[in-house]
């Protein structure tokens, strides 16, 4: 990998939407070709791989390729992605308690912009899993630091959906 490598597969995604779903295949084969140029132990590769064929709408092609990129030590800010974004894949494939055990561990990791990412993911693969207050209640959570007023109640509020405790103030 390099700079020109690097800017050419975020062209690629740039470019993304111009595809539309009657191009879909025509954008794998372009990331396809991008990530063949990687060494063959790139964990990257299947990276790119699975992310394009999850956009285009197969998360079932997507779930072996994520797979595949933490197998092969996928680091940092993309292994949070690779994370996120297979566990939104094993939900899409019926695979959601796999999603959850996936996630769960990512609400103590280092915290990073990708914190609300892994809380509505999570959310989603709980109410998939029957567990609608557990995921109120992260959904909830997440946002309260963004309202410009009522954080601390929100904040509360999301608590008290999954724990007894006094009411909020």
């Amino acid at each position: 990998m390099n700079d020109d490598w690097e800017r050419r597969v975020a062209a690629a995604w740039d470019e993304f939407d111009g595809y539309g779903e009657d191009r879909a295949e025509e954008f794998r084969e372009r990331i396809e070709r991008l990530a063949a140029e990687l060494p063959p132990d790139s964990p990257r590769a299947p990276f790119e791989r699975a992310c394009a064929h999850d956009s285009t709408g197969h998360s079932d092609r997507a779930v072996p390729l994520y797979q595949e990129a933490l197998a092969r030590g996928i680091a940092g800010y993309r292994r949070r992605r690779t994370v996120i974004q297979l566990a939104s894949s094993l939900r899409n494939t019926g695979r959601v308690e796999e999603g959850i055990a996936l996630l769960t561990p990512e609400l103590d990791a280092e915290h990073d912009e990708l914190d609300d990412a892994v809380r509505a993911t999570l959310a989603l693969c709980l109410v998939d899993a029957d567990r609608a207050r557990e995921a109120v209640s992260l959904a909830v959570g997440a946002l309260a630091p963004h309202l410009p007023r009522y954080q601390r109640s929100m904040a509360n509020y999301a608590r008290l959906l999954v724990e007894p405790g006094p009411s909020p103030a």
